[in-house]
Formats: C-alpha cells, sequence, structure tokens
C-alpha cells in the first residue's frame, strides 16, 4: 500500500533544501551602468512635462547659479541645489521601517501557513473546481474528483522537484525504483501526477471571455521578468537580451533587500487597436507600487521620467533612476561630455528633483534622476562617483535576484499550454516570499546546520558497454524523445532493443547508457 505524505511533510523537506543557498543580490556595478532595456523603441508621446518655475534660485556658494532648459523648454534646472525647505521635505518621505509586517507575524505558525499565505484556500477551490469539470469532460466516469489534500500533494511535488533542480530531468525518472526519490513515489503515483498535469484548469473554457487574453488564468493570478516559452501564446514576447529571448513578460515590484515580491503583472501586448500605448513606463510604476507609502522607488531608463518622480512624490514615495539620454526633459548641458574630464560630475536641480551626468570615461557618460537626495554629494575616492549612483547600484538587483532564485529552483515542467507555465511561476514566486517571511521571523532557522553543495539530478549516471546496441522499431512503432539528450533538443527515436529504452542515434554510437542497461 502507497502511503501518502502531507503537504507539510513535503514543504518541510523543501525548505530544508535552500540551506545555505547563496540569496544574495548582485554586486555593485563598474562605471558602466547596464540598460536592460534598450531593446523597447521609445515612443515621443513619453513626453514628462510639470509647470514652469521662474523662481529665483539661491545657492549656497559665491558663483552665480547657472540656470539650464529643458529640451522641450518645459523645465528650468539650477546649476545648485534650491532651497533647503523643499528638498528636506522631499528626503523625509522614507519614513517605513524595512521588515516582515505585523499582519504577516500574527498569521504564521508553521511552513504550511506560511506557504498559504501565498497560495490561499480561495484560490485553491477555483483551481479544484475548474481541474474536476476538465477531469470530467476528458476522462468521464474514470475520473475521480480531487480534493485539497490532493492538489496540496501535488503542488508540494513540483516545488520539491524544484528544491532538487529537476527542472529539466524527465518527470519518469523522478519516480523511477532505481534513480529517483522515494518522496515521490510516496505521495503519489506517477501515471496521478501525469493525469493531474494533463487537467489542470483554471477557468471554463465554456464560459471564459474571448476578449480577456489573461481569461485562462485570470483567476489565479497574483497581481521586468521574462518566463521563458515557446509556445503558442496571444502575448508572447521576443526580449533578446534576455536568456530565454522568447517567453511570457512580467512586470514586477520587488524589494531591493530581500527581493520579496510586492506586486506581478503580467504584460498582454499591445490592444486589440493595435496602437501602442503611451507612457507606458510610468503607468506600470504608478500600478506596481499603488498601496506603498514611505519608500524609495528605484527603476531603470525604461521607467525613469520627471513626470513619474512627481506622481510618487505626490503618492509620499521617492524615486531613484537611470535616465534615456533622448528625454526630453532633460538639459542639453549635461549631454554635451566631448570636454569633460573623466570622472567628473555635472548636476541639474530642480525644488524637488536632481539630475546628474557622470562620465566614466571620455566622451561616455551615464545620467541619473533621483528625488530622494537633496545635495550634489560625492565620493571621496579616485572614482569620485555621486552617491545617487552608489544608493541606485546598492538597491537595483531586487528583480533581478528573483529572477536568480526561481531560476535555480523552479518547479516549471515541460508543457505547451502557457496557463501553466504561469501557474508555475505563481508557484516559483510565491515559494520565494514564503521562504523570506519565513526565515525573516526564524532567523535562526537552519543555522546550526552545515551549508552543504546541492548536486541537482540529471541524467543517470553513465558507463561504457563494449558494444553498441541498433536501435530497432518497438511493436507499436512508437516513437519518443532520446532519454539522455538535453530535454531542449528535438530528437525523436526508437526503442532500444536490449532494454527498452529510447535513444538516438548519436547515443547508440558513443555506448553510453545508463547503469540498467549495461
Amino acid at each position: 500500500m502507497r502511503r501518502r505524505l502531507t503537504v507539510t511533510q513535503v514543504l518541510d523537506s523543501l525548505f530544508g533544501e535552500n540551506e545555505g543557498e547563496d540569496t544574495e543580490q548582485h554586486s555593485d556595478t563598474d562605471e558602466q551602468v547596464s540598460e536592460e532595456e534598450d531593446n523597447v523603441k521609445y515612443h515621443p508621446e513619453d513626453t514628462d512635462t510639470s509647470d514652469e518655475s521662474d523662481e529665483e534660485v539661491t545657492g549656497g556658494e559665491a558663483a552665480p547659479a547657472e540656470r539650464f532648459k529643458s529640451k522641450n523648454g518645459k523645465i528650468f534646472w539650477s546649476s545648485v541645489p534650491h532651497d533647503e525647505h523643499g528638498r528636506a521635505a522631499a528626503a523625509n518621505v522614507i519614513k517605513m521601517t524595512p521588515g516582515i509586517t505585523r499582519f504577516a507575524v500574527t498569521r504564521v505558525s508553521d511552513i504550511k501557513t506560511c506557504f498559504e499565505l501565498f497560495m490561499p484556500l480561495t484560490l485553491k477551490r477555483v483551481i479544484i473546481a475548474m481541474t474536476n469539470l476538465e477531469g470530467k469532460k476528458v476522462h468521464g466516469d474514470m475520473w475521480k474528483d480531487i480534493d485539497e489534500e490532493y492538489l496540496d500533494a501535488y503542488i508540494g511535488v513540483l516545488l520539491l522537484a524544484g528544491v532538487y533542480r529537476s527542472c529539466n530531468e524527465a518527470t519518469y525518472s523522478l519516480w523511477d525504483a532505481s534513480t529517483g526519490r522515494n518522496i515521490f513515489r510516496a505521495t503519489m503515483s506517477l501515471q496521478t501526477f501525469r493525469m493531474i498535469s494533463r487537467v489542470l484548469r483554471f477557468d471554463n473554457r465554456d464560459t471564459r471571455a474571448r476578449s480577456d487574453k489573461l481569461t485562462p488564468i485570470r483567476d489565479v493570478t497574483v497581481d521586468e521578468r521574462l518566463v521563458p516559452f515557446r509556445g503558442k501564446c496571444p502575448f508572447r514576447q521576443y526580449i533578446p537580451s534576455k536568456p530565454g529571448k522568447y517567453g511570457i513578460k512580467i512586470w514586477a515590484a520587488c524589494d531591493a533587500k530581500t527581493s520579496y515580491a510586492w506586486k506581478l503583472q503580467i504584460y498582454t501586448g499591445k490592444a486589440a487597436s493595435g496602437i501602442p500605448e503611451k507612457n507606458q513606463g510610468k503607468r506600470v510604476v504608478l500600478d506596481m507600487t499603488a498601496g506603498l507609502q514611505g519608500h524609495n522607488i528605484t527603476c531603470d531608463n525604461f521607467f525613469t521620467s520627471y513626470d513619474l518622480g512627481q506622481e510618487l512624490l505626490r503618492r509620499k514615495l521617492t524615486m531613484v533612476g537611470t535616465v534615456k539620454k533622448n528625454k526630453p526633459e532633460l538639459p542639453a548641458e549635461i549631454l554635451q561630455v566631448k570636454e569633460w574630464a573623466p570622472l567628473s560630475s555635472k548636476f541639474a536641480f530642480t525644488d524637488t528633483t536632481i539630475v546628474v551626468s557622470y562620465c566614466p570615461k571620455r566622451k561616455r557618460n551615464v545620467i541619473f534622476m533621483s528625488t530622494l537626495h537633496k545635495d550634489a554629494a560625492a565620493s571621496s575616492g579616485s572614482d569620485k562617483k555621486p552617491t545617487i549612483i552608489f544608493d541606485y547600484n546598492k538597491n537595483k538587483g531586487g528583480v533581478d535576484n528573483l529572477d536568480k532564485l526561481t531560476a535555480t529552483y523552479t518547479c516549471q515542467r515541460m508543457t505547451r499550454r502557457w496557463p501553466m507555465v504561469v501557474f508555475y511561476n505563481i508557484l516559483d514566486v510565491s515559494t520565494c516570499n514564503a521562504f523570506v517571511l519565513w526565515t525573516h521571523i526564524h532567523q535562526g532557522w537552519n543555522s546550526t546546520k552545515k551549508a552543504k553543495q546541492r548536486i541537482p539530478a540529471s541524467t543517470p549516471t553513465r558507463t561504457a558497454t563494449a558494444t553498441a546496441t541498433t536501435p530497432l522499431r518497438p511493436p507499436d512503432s512508437k516513437r519518443k524523445r532520446c532519454q539522455v539528450c538535453p530535454s531542449r533538443k528535438d530528437r525523436k527515436t526508437n526503442v532500444n532493443n536490449d532494454k527498452m529504452k529510447y535513444l538516438c542515434k548519436e547515443h547508440t554510437k558513443s555506448v553510453t547508457f545508463c547503469h540498467t542497461c549495461s
């Protein structure tokens, strides 16, 4: 009789495997600041405006202040800070104490309840109801309705496979008696796992709204990441700068220190009319930061604009970010770097905003904008970097680190259905958030255990044999993928005659078989 493990046992095993892993953020960059969204076409409509200010600017230095006019003629900048009253008020926006909220602490009693904050019962009920509906359509009377225990077990198995870094390992090998792991067989059979994966649904196909591209996953979607996916999807994106290039683009707002995901939003592409969205960067940041106050927002040059900074200040938020050089709110004086000495900076101020152009090398510069800082402070070291750059480098890696963690421990399995890809991503991010929350509340958790290098499970150990076997067509003439090739290679082959193993021509000639076939 098969022993069924509870989801608590599976999650205990899951969190135990994460000990000692690297969860540090990316280190500060050198002089060059990468621009990840260079492939996104700039639209002239992204013009940022503000009221003209003709106030007299007084600086603390004896030399008279220079005044610069923005390229669109709507903003006037000064070479010295405005009066300290306005700048101090902007800096005082940051009032929130970092850390876990009291709401979260009072609702966490163990690892399972910590995870259920991000995968609540209301969401599970939607998945259970729609999956049972689809299961009856596909399998008829043979389908046995799943309940919360079955769904918890299924989710636990997915997460545990991610902990073992087995996203590229064939599913059958996880259940294999010789090369697999006992916990998978003890939780559920391979046939049950595949059956649930086949019919798992998040909406009713018969009643879904065709006008909403996210209808198949809308009821369970947690509100720049690119989730790799090359299957059929109405809003699949192509971003050559990303490792996966093709996939589902997700806007993300994350904590800079812990990479805790505050909010995610799937980008569904252009509107039905085909007209590009205006001021998309501003709209995304305002959507992602809704509900926040007293924080600083760090963003890259796709999002940063003067108008965004002013709107965030009205919401009790500050902003630090890189700026595209073609932004119309910038003055021409900080863009002309031909005569600048290397490691020099030039500042421009309004009563709420600072722009600095830093020249790390001759004829090259990077531009930053901040509503947090209030003066032209710079490093006393040899690089003479402005303080704004140090703060940007310190806080810019929140989303990148989340990408790294979820990619390393992803629970994603091979699928051609994009709603399943989104669901796997929800599980990945929810697990990461739960881990951050749990380790923050229990800071001494697993501290006594020694960190060990986790060896991901991959193809079975191979040993050389004396002779090669010619693959022959099996009785049912069925062809499958080679069991030795990496999952990304699309090699289909017939079965090996001796041990009924599917091997391509290349691996048959190289006589490398698993030890069970030797």
